[in-house]
């Protein structure tokens, strides 16, 4: 019987795992669908022939139709297209930066546009870091040398020079916070050494005041016993009155002494007193300060650089305290991914300056336009997120709707040039047996499909 239930508590656990193991390869497959789709996206805008393999491979995802005899047929015609915008290369596709040097023979120069476009980017971005980080004197001084290093320089030997420097310093930043933290962690343990010194000396104190006491009462009583045993053998009145004298006199001087030393114990007390208040007081003001700091540097782990919007991780933490809220009182609660339109096309036509300006100036127009109960962050690329707490589905068409329109309608430029800014939406409203990933994932889906019926819209499933 034993032996049944060790076969068949096995076969249950196999059972559970293998199910687990299913329920995981579906996340990682919607979630390589969901790249593909963005990847797939981001791409469109080179070639006629290449948008419409695209769009046909995000059809197959969206209806769930894979063949994979026919997606190896698509994979051979999107690689022929790609193999063609590879040869039409050429120095007109680089972005507004400085012309490269000629590379050398046999280095191709879509590859070296390319390198440049990393090295300009990570220039920009470590300009932002050194807004965000501490770093010693010499090792910022060196970041601001290397920055204006990645963003003028056209030498890709000096380049990846630099790349390699940029690991350093984020390292060296990382470092000075610990140590940092270590040196106040040093602080706050001499501090408490010192308590604990001055709590010793308290309770030494307290003992020495108690055997003092002991004494005393020990001195008083035996001199008590000889006047009373002076009173009983005495014949003579005067020799007796002598001895009573000399015996106060002794108690006098035991509780002159007792006094004495009670008033130095006190004084002694009252000065370890102050110091231990003084240095209460200044553990407090390098604690608040140090909780201040801390605070601070969560709010810039939790913050997006360049939109100063809630980044990826703020919105998990948020998704998943309106989730929780959301299944105790089932208030309508709708979630929406917003995606930039062609934002690839912007950055190839105008540089990543332009990009980070259209993100950032999206990203200050939902803050702006959105109320201050809905949370808004930057999930990733120009892709953002927003939970609308306490708003049905509908509702949140409309609000999305009206910010669409606005943004579309923003006069923007860059290098003297009119650029039209539009983004697509996708919405979903929390429902019965759901998760925090199902909702997130069918927003996406939503998302998708405003992006195959041409963009610039909103779409609710």
């Amino acid at each position: 019987m034993a032996s049944e239930d060790s076969w068949k508590e096995k076969y249950l656990r196999e059972l559970e795992e293998a199910e687990h193991r299913e329920k995981q390869w579906e996340s990682e497959r919607n979630l390589l669908e969901r790249m593909l789709v963005r990847t797939s996206l981001a791409s469109e805008g080179q070639r006629p022939e290449l948008d419409e393999l695209l769009g046909r491979l995000r059809e197959d995802i969206r209806k769930k139709q894979i063949n994979l005899q026919h997606w190896r047929e698509l994979q051979d015609q999107i690689d022929r297209q790609i193999t063609l915008l590879d040869e039409q290369a050429g120095p007109q596709a680089v972005s507004p930066t400085p012309e490269p040097q000629a590379p050398a023979e046999g280095v191709d120069l879509a590859d070296t546009t390319q390198r440049l476009r990393i090295a300009r980017r990570i220039g920009q971005l470590l300009g932002q870091l050194l807004q965000q980080a501490s770093l010693e004197p010499a090792a910022e001084a060196e970041a601001r040398e290397l920055q204006q290093t990645l963003l003028t320089s056209n030498d890709w030997e000096v380049l990846r020079e630099g790349l390699n420097r940029v690991a350093d310093l984020v390292i060296a930043a990382i470092t000075r916070s610990q140590r940092e933290f270590e040196a106040f962690l040093k602080r706050l343990d001499e501090r408490l050494q010192a308590l604990r010194e001055h709590f010793a000396q308290q309770s030494d104190a307290q003992t020495g005041r108690q055997d003092a006491t002991a004494t005393l009462d020990r001195e008083i009583r035996a001199e008590l016993d000889k006047v009373g045993d002076d009173i009983r053998a005495s014949e003579d009145i005067q020799a007796l009155k002598q001895s009573v004298s000399q015996r106060l006199e002794f108690i006098g001087s035991a509780l002159e002494r007792f006094r004495t030393s009670e008033s130095e114990r006190e004084k002694l007390l009252a000065n370890q007193l102050e110091a231990m208040q003084e240095k209460v007081a200044a553990m407090e003001a390098h604690s608040e300060q140090m909780q201040a700091q801390v605070r601070e540097e969560r709010q810039r782990a939790l913050t997006d650089l360049l939109t100063q919007l809630p980044n990826r991780e703020a919105w998990q933490e948020r998704l998943s305290f309106e989730y929780n809220r959301w299944l105790r009182y089932r208030h309508p609660l709708t979630v929406a991914v917003l995606d930039v339109d062609l934002f690839k096309r912007i950055n190839d036509s105008y540089g990543h300056k332009a990009g980070d300006r259209v993100l950032q100036l999206v990203a200050r127009e939902m803050s702006t336009r959105l109320r201050s109960t809905d949370f808004i962050a930057r999930f990733g690329g120009e892709e953002f997120v927003v939970l609308l707490p306490e708003t049905p589905t509908d509702e949140a068409r409309k609000v999305l709707d009206s910010l669409r329109e606005h943004v579309s309608g923003l006069p923007f430029h860059f290098s003297g040039e009119p650029v039209s800014i539009t983004f697509s939406a996708g919405l979903t409203g929390f429902q019965d047996d759901d998760t925090e990933e199902s909702v997130f994932d069918r927003a996406d889906r939503a998302l998708y499909r405003a992006k195959d019926e041409g963009r610039n819209r909103v779409s609710v499933l």
